[in-house]
């Protein structure tokens, strides 16, 4: 007699599953053993081998990993021998000044009660056009960025390449790069820039003394305080001044790296910069967004995951951008792929072009709030001249350093004001939500 029917079902539904997973473990095993095909030959013959610190282990510097899963990508890059790129950015550095065209930005000077100065949307959108080189820019530093003097002579003695990064509000841990050659930190500075309330955890843990006058060293990082209660009262702006005015706090230097402290750097910054920068002749290199393409689809997720709670001042601010002139990403953009960056990695050239935009875009966080993403393809699309951008695949982005959670707290959230509408409400993301000011763009994007 055959089997019952019921078996007979069951029986196929287990081969299926069988199938099903042992399929499922040949592709992840093949993917985990793939080599990358984003980098090709990314770490020096010579790295140091010995670790740059030890942490205690109360202190947990790699808690809270995000695992990523891109085994290749579209535009691998390939890096130049370590001692060649060295050199080469070693004798750019030695140049007193770019071969530009333009001369230095002039910085407006003055005080004010806000760092920033706060000025209006007409004023802001005035220097956009900087082909009169004898205009000042508002570049920040209408108030005095509230660090030691000691810390700033370190500052200004920086004259090749800089890597900067913040922790604010005891938000990410000091983690160290990784894969670094053996010249690299003779040649290259590390700064980290860091508030009071990380400043008193770091002590708690013995990794730096308050009390001594030396220099803070916590591996490769010179830890530099803030007294952020002095700046902004969010600590997340505070964190936009070494973000994007870094050409201003490092006068002298010619190269900057960016990185949020909520990433490990995984390659030695003066291969990155060789290959993502100088090789390809751009004044600023950045990671396009893995997810979104159009600048509206970043202010609705913002909205909607509570990355800023004051949902009207979103509404205000893009619509001032529509307003003013911000299309949706379409191929009349290119060569540029997206208008969303992910901007947690930053790398600079400090030509007039690059500190232009760094100028702009920091103004424009100034009279919002500190989502650069937001405002990134305004200042970009519509400011005159225009940097030479180099958008990267985000795969790349995710061989070259590691992302880590922040820290948890409790009761934690997104900044701004508490009381708002509802984030996500139909306010935001339906078409009329953002009344007349960004109706054509939204029928753009989704035509």
């Amino acid at each position: 007699m055959g089997k019952p029917p019921v078996l007979l079902v069951q029986s196929k539904l287990l081969c299926f599953s069988l199938l099903y997973l042992f399929t499922t473990l040949f592709l992840a095993l093949y993917t985990s053993l793939s080599p990358t095909k984003c980098l090709l030959r990314s770490s020096p013959f010579d790295p140091l081998q010995s670790p740059l610190f030890s942490y205690p282990p109360a202190y947990g510097e790699h808690k809270y990993a995000l695992p990523t899963a891109r085994p290749s990508c579209s535009s691998p890059v390939l890096f130049s021998d370590y001692l060649e790129a060295v050199k080469e950015i070693g004798d750019l550095c030695a140049i007193s000044s770019w071969s530009s065209p333009s001369p230095p930005l002039r910085y407006k000077q003055g005080r004010d009660g806000n760092f920033g100065g706060k000025f209006s949307t007409r004023e802001r959108f005035s220097y956009f056009d900087h082909r009169n080189d004898s205009v000042e820019v508002p570049c920040g530093f209408f108030k005095e960025f509230p660090i030691s003097a000691d810390d700033r002579e370190a500052m200004e003695k920086c004259r090749g390449v800089v890597i900067a990064s913040a922790v604010f509000n005891d938000h990410d841990k000091i983690r160290q790069p990784r894969g670094l050659g053996s010249q690299t930190l003779a040649s290259v500075c590390f700064f980290m820039f860091v508030d009071d309330a990380t400043a008193k955890v770091l002590e708690n843990h013995n990794l730096i003394s308050r009390n001594s006058r030396a220099a803070r060293k916590v591996g490769a990082w010179r830890i530099v305080e803030v007294a952020g209660e002095r700046l902004y009262e969010d600590p997340a702006m505070n964190g936009v001044i070494p973000k994007h005015l870094v050409h201003r706090l490092f006068p002298n230097s010619k190269f900057s790296v960016w990185i949020d402290a909520k990433l490990q750097m995984a390659v030695d910054p003066v291969l990155l910069v060789h290959s993502l920068l100088v090789r390809e002749g751009a004044d600023m290199a950045v990671s396009k967004h893995p997810y979104f393409v159009h600048t509206m689809e970043e202010a609705m997720a913002t909205a909607r995951w509570k990355k800023w709670r004051d949902v009207d001042s979103l509404k205000k601010q893009m619509e001032t951008y529509c307003e003013n002139g911000l299309q949706p990403w379409s191929h009349n953009k290119r060569p540029y792929t997206s208008d969303v960056p992910d901007s947690a990695l930053i790398l600079r050239r400090h030509t007039p072009a690059s500190n232009l935009f760094s100028c702009l875009l920091f103004n424009e966080l100034d009279a919002f709030n500190p989502r650069d993403q937001l405002a990134f393809a305004y200042v970009r699309d519509l400011m005159s001249p225009t940097p030479k951008l180099h958008m990267f695949d985000v795969e790349v982005f995710e061989q070259v350093a590691l992302e880590y959670r922040h820290n948890l707290k409790r009761g934690g959230g997104a900044g701004g004001p508490r009381r708002t509408k509802r984030a996500g409400s139909p306010e935001l993301s339906g078409n009329g939500g953002f009344g007349g000011g960004c109706r054509k763009y939204l029928e753009d994007m989704w035509a």
